[in-house]
């Protein structure tokens, strides 16, 4: 999977997303005092900083992402915070962290069981005794549709972008070829990117993470509907 051909159109696409909202009920269920930032956070899969420009009033906040053009975007809209480059199923960052997020399904580019339990016990490893590991994960088998056709649209003076792609299924991973069609006064290019993603169960997920260690509540609801998985380490 890659973002990076699309890098510079990606916050276009989620201009009516709440972060704001989101990175409130962050606080809320880590508890932390509003706008005291005795709390380490490292927002694992942060792309283009948009969290945390909500999360960095609340804690002390780093980012991770795998996508050098995404980093590009956060750096810039937050300047005065640290980014890594790494990949989420083996990153090191030699400290650990009171509070680690891992939002907008970005879990799911694990794709397998395996990567998925490696990549939580690379997190709880970042994790200090007693903190909260929040993943907002893709979807489930059954919620999943394959088969079935999405499309968005921007329409700006001098910018306009067609988003589409078919989405499917083989087996428990689901993928899709995301066109864009992007037309600028200097000219209409076509990109395709590939997305690969795993489909967990809530029970299977819920079995990861017990396995490595956390007590875990779910909430079905999360954000979007897709769920949010409450781990606290031991």
């Amino acid at each position: 999977m890659s973002y990076s051909n699309a890098a510079q159109y990606y916050d276009k696409f989620y201009e009516n997303k709440n972060y704001e909202a989101e990175a409130q009920k962050i606080v809320s269920i880590v508890g932390s005092e509003p706008d005291s930032q005795d709390l380490a956070l490292l927002d694992v899969a942060c792309g283009t900083g948009l969290h945390i420009e909500h999360l960095k009033r609340h804690f002390d906040v780093e980012g991770l992402d795998i996508c050098t053009e995404l980093l590009e975007f956060a750096r810039a809209r937050n300047p005065e915070i640290t980014f890594h480059q790494g990949d989420m199923t083996d990153f090191d960052l030699g400290r650990r962290y009171d509070v680690i997020t891992c939002l907008f399904s970005a879990i799911g580019y694990v794709k397998t069981l395996e990567n998925l339990s490696a990549t939580i016990r690379r997190m709880i490893e970042h994790l200090n005794p007693g903190g909260t590991l929040i993943i907002e994960p893709w979807f489930t088998p059954d919620a999943w549709m394959p088969d079935t056709v999405h499309s968005n649209i921007i329409d700006e003076p001098e910018l306009k972008i067609v988003r589409m792609n078919t989405s499917y299924a083989d087996g428990r991973l689901s993928y899709f070829d995301m066109h864009y069609l992007i037309g600028t006064p200097e000219g209409t290019n076509h990109i395709v990117e590939r997305h690969e993603l795993g489909l967990f169960t809530v029970p299977e997920t819920i079995s990861v993470l017990e396995e490595a260690g956390l007590a875990v509540e779910y909430d079905p609801e999360g954000f979007i509907g897709r769920g949010l998985y409450i781990g606290k380490r031991k």
